[in-house]
């Protein structure tokens, strides 16, 4: 026996000695970056000739005009030459692959179109954990498992981390993230997991990894577990605005002569013969989903990235095809930004099912999550509540006692399809292939699936490198996506805000949050904002859309006139993110969003109750009940947010839709009601009642007896209910009231003592990273 645990301890010692050799060969063998010898001179970058790059305030092709240019004719509507009407490739979906693989050929100097049957990034390219990482789970199992191919795709997410905060500067950044550590033999295991984690990425690497004492650790994070805490380990990945990444790219994708038109469906594909009368894809039927025309669009090469909904796309082409999609659905969770410090996350690397969970500080907001569950494809996935209690359970495990996370601060929950993919021309078809994988079927439909964010941009180089291949085309140069900047980039600053504040007036969170979404376009932003208030700073950068939030006006109208925004959902989910951070605040916002937008594109009333509703829809699957589809988008706007008033001066509200996904919060008013009749049962005037004294109190206030009675509650507050004579403070009370509240607000939602969910493997999957 002795002899096997020493040929395993041999076996795991070798790997770390050749992990960490080839690390450092690698770290020495690297050349400088790509972005000092950049081959083409990216037009945006190019000052000369003239109009080449386009300034802040550069506006991109309407979408009359790209629907033209679909429709084989001039921008303008007037008739293109036969020959000029067939593009080298069409792009159908406009998620993150699609647009990376749009802009990788556009820039490449190919004739290129894109289409998305719904908006940029509504699907999974919207819902990630917006994190830009290697993946330090996948390395551990690199590592213990000896498996190269995990190695080679944790080394490539590394390089592609470091391009995308080159690329968007503006949208991604570098962040700390904190591995708790409680027991002493896990800090030098974390410590030397987290180094060669930074070798590994060599001179694409950032900040380095480092560790930190367990009082360090408290005061970098308070709101952590202290008990038995030995210390930490911090080390760095990026994090990223995913929604407004993938319309920077399709934006950029515009300028470089690209045609993206979202909203755009395709019906069928259009096959014809070849010189050997073989069956080739060579364009598709679209139809626009805003008026219902129908038109067909030739292309030499038609490319597949549709994500979760690739098998529809290739059953138009053959249509027994078996799927080659495994849908995972990974939910996340918003909480108030006081559940995380400003500028550092948390990974607790060790679930109880095996798993990682992330806590990530981002827009204001914490993210929290994620799960990983067999699911079906649908267009807009809803969250469980089984799925969201997983999360918030796990979360509770790892913070402090003092710190009690509630449903009711989840601000936002989403789920988002996370598309695990088998090869068909596999041996064994039911594995799952790893990373990504591009498929070109016999009719010549080349397909990308699977992968993540990080690497979108390599997934996108190897299809448009397959597609240059398969259909001879001749592109003017190579891949340049590695040092084109995504618009907004060029001009930025991290200290840009501060002009925004000079020249604009406007509060310095208004300014940071546009500077950090919008880059140097920030000024065509304020450019756009609406002066009719008289006053010398713009009404429309005044008048945020909701109070909590920096979102103003303006960016609304920059949403439609250069974004391509087309619905309210667009908006209020994917441009301005107020959905994913609050869905209540998105709930309230609705009505002026929508009047803002009525204005641009001349919706009548009818298209306003339209959209009001679609809205209220779609935010049903943000964390939102259905019973918002009830109200009209006008009572949404007067909504309380929360807050129960007194009906009487002794009696508290319990029940109310408004604050149905609200922490159970109390007035001003109800709070002395309640300290006043807790101060009717102390009779020792020393800020205690007796277990004893509970009922009757609850009595004199008619708090509502939950159907599993109060003893959970009870417990929850840490209540020793056993002994009538024990004593109870007026914040244990107040905590238990909490807890009613929101189980009553929740319609009959209990405490779950066992969360068992049908989670895929963490070996099939990656285990959520």
């Amino acid at each position: 026996m002795w002899r096997q645990q020493f040929a395993r301890k041999a076996i795991a010692y070798g790997a770390a000695t050749t992990v960490a050799g080839y690390a450092g060969y690698s770290y020495y063998k690297q050349q400088a970056g790509p972005y000092a010898r950049t081959v083409y001179a990216d037009p945006l970058e190019t000052p000369t000739p003239p109009g080449m790059r386009p300034h802040a305030f550069w506006t991109p092709p309407k979408r009359i005009e790209m629907l033209n240019d679909l429709k084989g004719l001039e921008r303008d509507g007037s008739a293109k030459a036969a020959d000029e009407r067939e593009y080298d490739l069409l792009v159908i979906g406009g998620g993150a692959t699609g647009a990376g693989c749009t802009l990788d050929a556009a820039t490449r100097g190919l004739k290129v179109a894109m289409v998305e049957r719904d908006d940029f990034a509504s699907g999974t390219s919207s819902k990630s954990t917006k994190l830009v990482h290697g993946g330090v789970r996948y390395l551990q199992k690199a590592i213990m498992g000896l498996d190269y191919e995990q190695w080679k795709m944790v080394r490539e997410a590394l390089h592609e981390r470091k391009t995308f905060l080159h690329i968007a500067p503006y949208l991604s950044n570098e962040l700390p993230i904190l591995l708790p550590v409680y027991t002493w033999w896990q800090l030098p295991y974390f410590w030397i997991g987290c180094k060669m984690y930074d070798l590994l990425a060599g001179k694409q690497g950032i900040t380095g990894s480092y560790a930190l004492g367990r009082s360090k650790t408290l005061e970098n994070f308070p709101m952590l577990r202290a008990e038995n805490l030995v210390g930490s380990l911090v080390y760095f990945d990026g994090q990223h605005n995913d929604a407004r990444m993938n319309a920077a790219l399709a934006v950029t994708a515009a300028a470089h002569g690209a045609v993206v038109a979202n909203h755009v469906e395709v019906t069928s594909l259009i096959k014809e013969k070849d010189g050997s009368g073989v069956e080739k894809v060579r364009g598709a039927m679209l139809r626009d989903n805003e008026t219902g025309e129908e038109w067909a669009v030739r292309a030499k090469g038609v490319i597949n990235a549709t994500g979760p909904f690739s098998d529809a796309i290739l059953k138009m082409d053959e249509p027994d095809m078996p799927d080659i999609v495994a849908p995972s659905s990974g939910v996340h969770l918003v909480l108030p930004s006081y559940f995380s410090p400003k500028n550092m996350g948390m990974l607790d690397p060790a679930t109880t099912d095996g798993r990682v969970v992330f806590f990530l500080p981002w827009e204001g907001g914490v993210v929290a999550g994620t799960t990983d569950t067999m699911c079906s494809v649908e267009a807009d996935p809803r969250p469980s509540e089984k799925e969201i209690e997983w999360i918030l359970s796990e979360i509770r495990r790892f913070l402090s006692p003092d710190v009690k996370i509630r449903r009711g601060d989840v601000l936002s929950a989403w789920s988002g399809i996370r598309p695990l993919v088998r090869d068909p021309k596999a041996a064994n078809t039911k594995d799952l292939v790893r990373n990504h994988m591009i498929h070109e079927s016999e009719a010549g439909l080349i397909t990308i699936a699977g992968g993540k964010w990080t690497t979108y941009r390599e997934m996108s180089k190897e299809t448009v490198d397959r597609a240059v291949e398969s259909f001879g085309l001749q592109p003017l140069r190579e891949c340049q996506t590695e040092s084109v900047r995504l618009i907004g980039s060029h001009a930025w600053s991290d200290t840009m805000f501060i002009k925004l504040v000079q020249n604009f007036g406007v509060d310095p969170d208004v300014a940071k949050h546009l500077s950090h979404n919008y880059g140097d376009r920030a000024w065509a932003v304020c450019a756009l904002a609406d002066r009719t208030n008289g006053s010398a700073q713009p009404a429309s950068l005044e008048q945020r859309i909701h109070p909590r939030y920096p979102f103003v006006e303006a960016e609304v109208r920059y949403a439609v006139q250069y974004e391509y925004a087309m619905s309210v959902v667009d908006v209020i989910g994917r441009r301005l993110r107020l959905a994913f951070l609050d869905a209540q605040a998105a709930r309230e916002a609705l009505p002026r969003v929508i009047d803002i937008m009525a204005k641009e594109l001349k919706w009548d009333d009818a298209r306003k109750q339209r959209e009001g509703r679609k809205g209220l829809e779609y935010l049903t699957t943000m964390g939102l009940p259905d019973s918002i589809l009830d109200e009209s988008p006008a009572a949404a706007a007067n909504a309380r947010e929360g807050f129960i008033n007194l009906q009487t001066t002794r009696s508290l509200d319990f029940v109310d839709p408004a604050s149905y996904y609200r922490r159970g919060q109390f007035s001003a008013e109800e709070i002395g009601a309640i300290l006043a009749a807790f101060s009717e049962f102390d009779a020792h005037g020393d800020g205690h009642i007796e277990v004893r004294d509970i009922q009757p109190l609850f009595d004199s206030i008619k708090v509502p007896v939950p159907d599993n009675g109060f003893e959970p509650f009870l417990d929850a507050a840490g209540i020793r209910h056993s002994d009538p004579g024990n004593a109870v403070e007026f914040e244990q009370v107040f905590d238990v009231l909490g807890e009613i509240k929101e189980a009553t607000n929740a319609k009959g939602r209990k405490p779950t003592s066992e969360l068992n969910l049908n989670q895929i493997p963490t070996h099939r999957s990656g285990g959520s990273v």
